[in-house]
């Protein structure tokens, strides 16, 4: 045990390591500096060159959420297609059939918005024709799309008064060919000489240790795997994501995939203070992010250490902590890191069986995500914290009598207006969603829905409730992962979670563009003796308390009747 929680502090460490060059790296792309990747510049010019793209054009706001929007919808109406058909194209030696129109729609959706919410499974559900060139593909432009949107507002924070952001164009392009695809590279040569396979072959024949003879799928797995972590997009190649051997063989991988899905979200708080000249602000950020992350894996490691109170009272000894659901290639500490890892940024991948872990981790696991914003995913972890900060500025004005101010602009009813919209979004999704499929339980067990809501919960009373909870706190926080003992892959969990995953990816994303365009194209006031510092601790905590007030505040009652409840009633 001891050697697993020197293992998560390793690789947490290592992770540090990796981040702060990497800041200085992407914000050179960014700044247009000098780079080792130069050497990508002739392959963007001959893509702009084909497109008839000007990258040296400057957009407002409103004209990067017109290309960010546009060519999303675009990407979605591909993949659609592309995943009712697959049995009619190439590539598919497993002879996997077409998507239903159903899981197609939700499929498509959930790879768009970085959540990778997968109703079916890897091995069957899909071609390899669909996994590199639907999925793969979508998991680089979703990342890229997040980072792009941060960028944007990156550059509204740099400047004093402006209305011109950059170009979406040259953005996005540059995050998938400078910092996406060289680094996949590289994680993806370190899984496949660790066991990952990269083939196109079929099935193979193995012969267990028990001497059964089974089919085992394969396929082009590295690279998947590769973007699938450091885009924080979370979608297994395989049906059981990284706790599959071949997806996740050892713990040089583990590592690997750890350090891929947290190295980006920590490097572009450090690069925020590097691009903008406010180093002490970053570091605050940083601290807030990183105490909330401690707050969710101390309990959870505790939990998963300490094993089952409901087995140990059956006198069975539990040596090595709670290992339902766990690798034993991993064990209870690594599978909590990556449980709280996943969650509170948006990966979703998995190591171990969430609905598995104990009450008090899953409650964690659930917070993760209902605050989605300690590191968060590929760009949009720091544009979730950006509102709180305008909450947290909001209120301190009033507090201390004075106009509230950031960086120089004065913050005004309608940006405060859009803060708390988007702050009461996720609350109200999550909730009616899950009050909508508790009603339907209820109230029509049997009706005809491929699977019926009677066998929807593979357990009864709280952690049932909890089951339907997750899914949808999961679909709203672009997460993926799920208590995978709920029976998902129906037309009423599809199309229901698809417009939670629509509505929780976008008006997140439009919202912080639409605050930091308005506030930069306000006149800058310099800062004086009255200003309210905003790289201060002081700052910092009342931020950390904005958020775990409205969380508390929101949250709680849902919170109370899964995973306290289940907790109360086991211990």
């Amino acid at each position: 045990m001891t050697t697993e929680i020197l293992g998560v502090i390793a690789t947490y460490g290592l992770t540090l390591l990796l981040a702060w060059p990497l800041a200085r790296y992407i914000v050179k792309v960014f700044k247009g500096e000098k780079t080792w990747s130069d050497f990508m510049a002739p392959m963007e010019r001959l893509f702009f060159k084909i497109s008839g793209i000007n990258p040296k054009e400057e957009m407002t706001w409103k004209e990067h959420l017109k290309a960010l929007l546009t060519i999303n919808l675009v990407w979605f109406v591909y993949a659609f297609f592309m995943l009712m058909f697959q049995d009619k194209l190439p590539l598919n030696p497993d002879g996997n059939p077409g998507q239903s129109a159903d899981l197609a729609f939700n499929t498509a959706i959930s790879f768009l918005v970085n959540c990778n919410l997968q109703h079916y499974s890897g091995e069957t559900g899909m071609t390899y024709l669909t996994q590199l060139f639907v999925l793969a593909f979508l998991q680089f432009v979703s990342a890229a799309t997040g980072i792009a949107a941060l960028i944007v507002v990156f550059k509204a924070f740099k400047e004093k008064t402006t209305t011109k952001l950059g170009n979406f164009w040259d953005i996005f392009l540059k995050t998938n060919t400078r910092i996406l695809l060289p680094f996949c590279v590289i994680i993806a040569l370190i899984l496949a000489f660790n066991g990952t396979p990269a083939s196109f072959d079929g099935k193979d024949t193995v012969v267990t240790m028990q001497g059964d003879t089974v089919n085992v799928s394969r396929g082009p797995a590295a690279g998947f795997v590769a973007i699938k972590h450091l885009g924080t997009n979370g979608g297994g190649w395989f049906g059981v994501n990284s706790s599959h051997p071949l997806e996740n063989p050892n713990y040089v991988t583990w590592m690997t995939e750890m350090v891929a899905q947290v190295v980006i979200p920590i490097a572009m708080v450090f690069a925020l203070g590097m691009f903008i000249n406010r180093r002490k602000f970053a570091y605050v950020i940083f601290g807030v992010m990183t105490i909330g992350m401690i707050c969710l894996l101390i309990p959870t490691m505790m939990a998963e250490i300490n094993g089952n109170p409901a087995i140990a009272h059956m006198g069975i000894q539990q040596a090595t902590g709670a290992m339902e659901g766990k690798e034993v290639r991993f064990g209870p500490a690594a599978t909590g890191y990556w449980s709280t890892v996943t969650t509170i940024i948006s990966t979703g991948s998995v190591c171990g069986f969430h609905d598995s872990t104990m009450p008090m981790t899953g409650m964690m696991e659930l917070l993760g995500m209902m605050l989605n914003c300690f590191y968060g995913g590929c760009g949009v972890g720091i544009l979730n914290y950006y509102i709180f900060i305008i909450i947290a500025v909001f209120i301190s004005g009033l507090m201390v009598g004075r106009t509230p101010e950031l960086m120089g602009h004065k913050l005004e009813a309608r940006e405060v207006k859009i803060a708390a919209i988007i702050t009461l979004l996720s609350p109200f999704l999550i909730l009616a969603g899950t009050a909508l499929s508790s009603w339907v339980l209820a109230h029509h067990p049997e009706a005809n829905w491929a699977v019926k809501p009677s066998a929807w919960l593979n357990n009864p009373g709280y952690h049932g409730f909890s089951e339907m909870l997750y899914e949808y706190t999961s679909a709203n926080a672009n997460n993926g992962s799920g208590f995978e003992g709920l029976g998902d892959g129906n037309v009423f969990w599809n199309v229901s979670t698809g417009f939670v995953l629509i509505l929780g990816r976008y008006l997140p994303i439009i919202g912080p563009l639409a605050i930091a365009g308005i506030m930069a194209s306000k006149k800058y006031i310099p800062e004086s003796a009255g200003t309210l510092r905003t790289d201060s601790i002081t700052f910092g905590a009342m931020t950390f308390a904005v958020i775990v007030v409205l969380t508390a505040l929101s949250y709680f009652p849902a919170l109370a009747l899964g995973p306290i409840a289940e907790y109360f009633s086991l211990y």
